[in-house]
């Protein structure tokens, strides 16, 4: 097996979000025992193994150190610019994934059509999450909502990007919240007139990723958060920027159109590769 690492939602190496992927040499996926192994070993905050059936339909799954997961934003948009870098898919692609088939327009720009999103729960009390960022004393104008697009995420407005870039966050009670809430992560925003939509910053420790610099099914869920929230028109073009404290600044693009349907993408470079002796 061959594989990769890749950093993406960044045109240049060592930014963005970084994610191994794989190209299985046969037709069937390995033993998940061996691909959490594989993804362990590689230690990313997930690693894609990709199936290969025509020059326009994969099959990727994904898994982080620790468990497998239905669908990782960042690590589609690597895995897509790696086959379209390598002449392997180009244009219009369908991705099946455990979260659904998902059309992929594959080229220097990958972007990837989501699942199709949700409001799963608008959280009533919320002073415990708020808490577990440290943040008190903060009474948002906004909901916190948990948002479905591929994966459940919390959404967390906060008053301002200072707050945002200052939080000190216990892992230990975000890890508790999002599995007590059946979430993937904590998803914290703010606005800024800068030119980008909002800054993020992401946080899942129950998938042993105490931080992620770019976070493509969260801002996606985001994206149809702000829609719902009278923020976005019915359709709508985005830039969250993720990242910044971790020195890894990613910006991530996203697109909702008239139907609902939404598209996350952005640019990738290739680290390194290898062969996998396994």
């Amino acid at each position: 097996m061959k594989y990769f690492i890749v950093d993406a939602f960044t045109n240049r190496p060592f930014g963005g979000n970084p994610a191994g992927v794989v190209f299985l040499d046969s037709q069937t996926f390995p033993q998940e025992d061996l691909m959490l192994k594989i993804a362990a070993e590689l230690r990313y905050s997930e690693t894609a193994f990709i199936r290969r059936h025509t020059e326009r339909e994969f099959t990727i799954r994904y898994f982080t150190p620790k468990a497998e997961v239905e669908l990782c934003g960042h690590a589609t948009i690597a895995s897509f610019f790696l086959l379209y870098q390598r002449g392997l898919a180009s244009g219009q692609c369908l991705c099946h994934t455990l979260a659904g088939d998902l059309n992929i327009e594959a080229g220097e720009k990958v972007m990837m059509q989501m699942a199709r999103p949700r409001i799963v729960a608008t959280l009533a009390e919320t002073e415990e999450i708020y808490h577990a960022l440290g943040v008190n004393n903060y009474r948002p104008t906004m909901p916190t909502q948990i948002v479905y697009a591929g994966l459940p995420d919390i959404m967390l407005p906060l008053p301002d990007v200072a707050t945002l870039q200052s939080l000190q966050p216990d892992m230990k009670a975000i890890k508790e919240i999002t599995k007590r809430f059946e979430a993937v992560s904590i998803h914290p925003f703010a606005f800024s007139n800068d030119g980008y939509t909002a800054h993020v910053r992401d946080f899942a420790p129950l998938y042993d990723i105490p931080e992620e610099s770019a976070t493509g099914t969260a801002n996606a869920s985001l994206t149809y958060y702000l829609q719902q929230c009278g923020c976005l028109g019915a359709e709508a073009e985005c830039a969250f920027i993720q990242g910044e404290v971790m020195g890894r600044p990613s910006v991530v693009a996203t697109r909702i159109q008239a139907d609902g349907n939404i598209f996350v993408g952005g640019t990738a470079a290739i680290v390194a590769e290898g062969n996998l002796t396994v």
